[in-house]
């Protein structure tokens, strides 16, 4: 999963020289909270977020009225205040890279640039949680089985063979970990095989099955264990 798959391409940028309040109206109209700054080239120069607003300004605490505060931000250009040391991504990076930038940075935005430093996307931490749901398959119709077993090679071909000779395509996976519970895998299959069915075919060559959740095509979730 790459960073370009997840992006959104060609964001809203502003130059250095906009006035913060236009650059207010312009997140308000579009409904997001963060404004990469670039030169003439679209090369990026900063970084300019709603947070950062509030706390140059202090408007959350500051004795000004609404009129003098808002020709305050009228006065005062975007390069003023942006955030100048971004941190930027590549749009070919992997996104669980990207999460790990985000994290270690404790930021929730990242612009992506390409060879040149020119912005072309900007991605965020609800891109990355969006990316995760899909890639678990929760919203797409199918069934989830949520299966222990052993932390040995060949595990995982054991219950992917049993999956196939029941015709069911594996859509989803995913393998945790934890000192409690030891190794849980979860499959996301599609096909005819009836739930009871399957459930008893891992059972039966040796698997605990702990859960399975069907989603239908409207969404709904049905729990069977």
């Amino acid at each position: 999963m790459y960073v370009k798959d997840h992006m959104t391409k060609n964001p809203i940028t502003i130059t250095g020289d906009v006035s913060v309040s236009k650059a207010l109206d312009i997140m308000a109209k579009n409904d997001f909270h963060r404004l990469p700054v670039v030169d003439e080239n679209q090369k990026i120069k900063g970084l300019l977020t709603e947070g950062l607003v509030s706390e140059s300004s202090g408007r959350s605490t500051t004795s000004l009225s609404i009129y003098e505060l808002n020709y305050l931000l009228s006065k005062t250009k975007a390069s003023e205040i942006m955030i100048t040391d971004v941190v930027t991504v590549s749009p070919d990076l992997f996104l669980e890279e990207a999460a790990a930038e985000m994290l270690k940075n404790k930021i929730s935005v990242l612009p992506v640039v390409d060879e040149e430093q020119k912005v072309i996307g900007i991605i965020t931490e609800k891109d990355i949680f969006d990316a995760f749901i899909r890639l678990m398959g929760y919203r797409t119709q199918g069934t989830r089985f949520i299966i222990k077993c052993n932390d040995v090679p060949g595990e995982f071909l054991k219950i992917a063979k049993l999956f196939a000779e029941e015709d069911a395509n594996l859509e989803n996976l995913a393998v945790y970990r934890s000192a409690e519970r030891g190794v849980e895998v979860v499959v996301k299959a599609t096909g005819l095989v009836p739930v009871d069915t399957m459930t008893n075919i891992l059972e039966g060559a040796g698997f605990e099955v702990l859960r399975v959740i069907q989603t239908d095509h409207d969404g709904n979730r049905i729990f069977h264990k």
